[in-house]
């Protein structure tokens, strides 16, 4: 009885170890088959992603807008490499030029949590636009609007609207 349970011992073990075996070949072959990727920022690889199209007219869909607002928005506000290269010249100099406020983010502070809203995209505009709701610590909110031009290449913002 003995020498069974450790010939039975010995088979179960010998199975498990082929199995890790094939497990691990298999993710070594996915692996390999993959393509291969320059290390980018994770707004560079949003950036690249934006530009594969599913509009016939090869404009902006409201999922690509949603995607990229909350990407370029975050927890917390844009980071320095999203404002220098995922905003338009038009915003990044109203933004020069308003001192002692962060215009991108309607506010002077950093806000504790961002939400972005539905995305509405109006095609004879050319302009999509989402609510962005900022949450700040005693949990009071404000709100004010992205825009993004729906023919902008790469995806970038291009305006908001601070007035609620």
């Amino acid at each position: 009885m003995l020498r069974t349970a450790s010939r039975n011992a010995a088979t179960s073990s010998a199975t498990v170890a082929a199995a890790c075996a094939t497990a691990l070949g298999l993710t070594l072959v996915l692996a390999a088959s993959a393509p291969a990727t320059a290390a980018v920022s994770p707004h560079q690889a949003v950036t690249r992603a934006d530009t594969v199209r599913s509009d016939p007219n090869g404009r902006h869909t409201a999922t690509e807008i949603r995607r990229f607002l909350t990407t370029f928005y975050g927890h917390h506000g844009p980071s320095v490499w999203a404002r220098e290269h995922q905003v338009s010249d038009y915003l990044k100099d109203r933004a020069a030029h308003t001192e002692g406020y962060d215009l991108l983010l309607c506010a002077q502070n950093t806000p504790r949590e961002i939400s972005i809203g539905k995305v509405t995209t109006a095609q004879s505009a050319g302009v999509g636009w989402a609510t962005v709701t900022t949450i700040w610590d005693g949990r009071a909110r404000n709100t004010f609007t992205a825009y993004v031009d729906l023919d902008s290449k790469p995806i970038e913002l291009h305006d908001v609207d601070c007035s609620p």
